[in-house]
């Protein structure tokens, strides 16, 4: 069996963007552009390990000589 992972609400994903509006992050569940999502129940949650991913693959990358 694997170890849990920390779970974040979508309240708790907007804190720790620093302050992106939840309608936003509703919107990019809508349209796939946000980090990877689990519904629990009703309710949507985010794996911090998916979040920590989808960040670094917005990091800008410097362009290739």
């Amino acid at each position: 069996m694997t170890e849990a992972q920390p779970l974040m609400s979508v309240r708790d994903l907007c804190a720790f963007l620093g302050g992106i509006p939840e309608q936003t992050v509703y919107q990019w569940r809508h349209h796939g552009k946000g980090p990877r999502s689990i519904k629990v129940g009703r309710h949507v949650r985010y794996l911090v390990s998916d979040v920590d991913t989808w960040l670094a693959a917005q990091a800008d990358r410097p362009a290739a000589a």
